[in-house]
């Protein structure tokens, strides 16, 4: 009889080799029937050297406002350490490879560029259920207790990815597979039973830096290190307030994520036309004007964003990367939508529409300003026109 995953021991179960190769072709034919591209497995029963680098991430700060890494170090070091009878893991990977480079649209600065896995409905959604009818499979086949993980857990995909062959972690810290590039969403279901894994891939960037020049705001202070605080996916998705200037100034249209560094990846070129329609973009998310996108009060936020992962982001942080972008690239179209924003009901929407006035229209800025430093109950909004007069 079919046993279903909560009635399963979380012991660790070992099975003849035979059984196992049977279960583990069963598991990989079912991902590929649902959509994945890559399905390889992984032994998480010895240590590795992912926690040490997680370590001296946080210890270094650079985490920056996401305190969840923090918290959650202890169990985010090894797989084992969140999951004690944890001894394999299946890693499956889905192309998400744009049909067009990503970086054309950056020099359109009135238009939005919203990161390529962003364009379409919320990975964890497309992905997470799919996921958990392959580890249905792998449950009954070997009669161990699995569990399924999507990026919202402490667990480290990229380095499990590499230990399963899925790919390596680059000079950027993302994965890059020589199939798939830089574009792959990931899944991962660890499971008690004793698994035979594939091998592991190995590092093939070789003298390649493309991922490190081409980072906007210098995020990587070397090869294989990222300090978040200065990553723009970092600054628009995760950071709450008001950035430093220098960000402001090169965020450019980026409102939400940055395809830079994996965009630029020689690698890419095996992916670029391996994109299928399950993942397909949709069409208001492509370009669009951030004079359309500054107009949106809550309601039509969440209605614009509905399944989307930019959701999760609100409205307030939302728009305060838009008005970064139409500062940034001094877009005066949408000086009437900045302006409109100086009385938003949010602090943090007025700081930044105060800043983008003052780059779109320095002299109505400064006409405004007293007046404006006068009545604004909010100090950091004052600190606004204060440092940007």
């Amino acid at each position: 009889m079919r046993s279903s995953i909560s009635e399963l021991s979380a012991k660790a179960v070992t099975l003849k080799p035979a059984t196992l190769a049977r279960a583990q072709e069963a598991v990989a034919a079912r991902a590929r029937a649902l959509g994945f591209d890559v399905c390889r497995f992984a032994s998480v029963a010895e240590g590795w050297e992912a926690g040490e680098r997680l370590d001296a991430f946080v210890e270094a700060g650079r985490h920056g406002q996401m305190a969840w890494m923090q918290t959650t170090r202890d169990r985010r070091r090894h797989p084992c350490a969140m999951w004690e009878d944890a001894r394999s893991a299946v890693v499956l990977g889905m192309n998400y490879g744009p049909t067009s480079d990503p970086l054309a649209l950056l020099a359109r600065p009135e238009r939005a560029a919203i990161s390529v896995y962003a364009r379409g409905d919320d990975y964890h959604e497309v992905i997470k259920g799919r996921l958990k009818e392959v580890a249905q499979v792998l449950a009954a086949r070997t009669g161990a207790e699995v569990k399924v993980f999507v990026d919202t857990a402490p667990l480290m995909e990229k380095p499990l990815a590499g230990k399963a062959g899925v790919g390596w972690q680059g000079k950027h810290t993302n994965l890059v597979s020589r199939d798939y590039g830089s574009w792959l969403f990931l899944g991962v279901i660890l499971s008690a039973a004793e698994l035979v894994p594939d091998e592991p891939e190995v590092d093939h960037c070789g003298s390649c830096t493309a991922c490190l020049d081409v980072c906007p705001t210098r995020a990587f202070p070397a090869p294989f290190q990222l300090d978040a605080r200065r990553c723009i996916s970092y600054l628009t998705i995760e950071h709450d307030g008001p950035w430093a200037p220098e960000f402001r100034e090169a965020v450019g249209n980026r409102i939400y994520g940055c395809d830079d560094c994996l965009a630029v990846c020689p690698w890419n070129k095996f992916a670029r036309d391996a994109r299928e329609a399950r993942l397909a973009e949709r069409d208001d998310l492509k370009a669009p004007p951030l004079a359309e996108l500054a107009r949106l009060d809550d309601a039509a936020f969440r209605a614009r964003f509905v399944r989307s992962p930019i959701k999760r982001i609100g409205r307030e942080r939302f728009i305060r990367n838009v008005l970064y972008s139409i500062g940034s690239g001094r877009v005066t179209a949408a000086l009437p939508e900045v302006e409109a924003l100086l009385d938003d009901a949010s602090g943090q929407v007025r700081g930044a529409a105060a800043w983008a006035l003052s780059r779109l229209d320095p002299a109505r800025f400064a006409a405004l300003a007293e007046r404006r430093l006068t009545a604004e109950p909010d100090p950091a909004v004052r600190a606004e026109w204060e440092a940007a007069a």
